[in-house]
């Protein structure tokens, strides 16, 4: 079976903000249906919990202020999903809107409007990781974040984004509570950009066990026959 090649956003002449992959063009969504629309789409789970406590009782509770009780465990959380940026030295506003509807870009090499879509981004002050698509099982595992092999795509917590369309992105982000303007703190750094799918080393086979040297054999031979 032949694989699916991976395609680069292009925008389509004549038309604003309209990706080629999304089939759409000439229709308008207003902020509130577009609010309505992230928040359907965007996950619900306890993001912004930092503990998980159980209780004696096997209930289990998240919170971000856990109370010192009896006979309760408490785990700190980690984040869900694929790697993000860390997060430590963001501003606590911006570091919940990041927990909650965390950002990943996806890009290919040499891919110019990947590298417009990277530049909004930034300029914005988005927190963002970015997953490079540069193999088959990189564009397989693409399909399945976003629905397509198109680069750049992007998610929003669960909300794909195919293609590199300025106001749609806008849209969303502003939807998802993210600043207009960067918030970011001065010297902060994204994470290194890793590939979409963790490549394993191949194991080295064994090395051969070494053979045992046997014993130097001085017996003397009785009646012909050594023991």
């Amino acid at each position: 079976m032949k694989s699916k090649p991976l395609q680069v956003w292009k925008p389509v002449s004549g038309t604003r903000g309209v990706s080629r992959v999304s089939g759409v063009s000439g229709v308008r969504v207003t902020m509130t249906a577009m609010s309505v629309m992230v928040a359907c789409a965007l996950p619900t789970t306890p993001a912004l919990a930092q503990y998980k406590v159980v209780a004696s009782d096997g209930s289990v509770t998240y919170t971000d202020r856990p109370r010192a009780e009896a006979n309760t465990r408490i785990t700190t959380l980690g984040r869900s999903g694929a790697a993000q940026p860390a997060e430590t030295a963001l501003p606590a506003e911006l570091r919940q809107i990041a927990q909650r509807y965390p950002v990943t870009l996806y890009t290919g090499n040499d891919c110019l409007p990947c590298d417009n879509g990277r530049r909004l981004l930034q300029q914005r002050g988005i927190p963002f990781a970015e997953r490079r698509v540069s193999s088959e099982e990189d564009a397989v595992a693409l399909e399945r974040a976003v629905g397509g092999r198109t680069v750049p795509a992007l998610t929003i917590g669960a909300q794909p984004l195919r293609g590199l369309s300025e106001t749609d992105w806008t849209a969303y982000l502003d939807a998802a509570g993210y600043p207009r303007v960067s918030k970011l703190p001065p010297g902060w750094q994204a994470a290194p950009v890793l590939p979409l799918v963790e490549k394993v080393a191949a194991a080295k086979p064994a090395a051969p066990a070494p053979r045992a040297e046997l014993p130097a054999d001085d017996s003397k031979p009785v009646n012909g026959v050594r023991f």
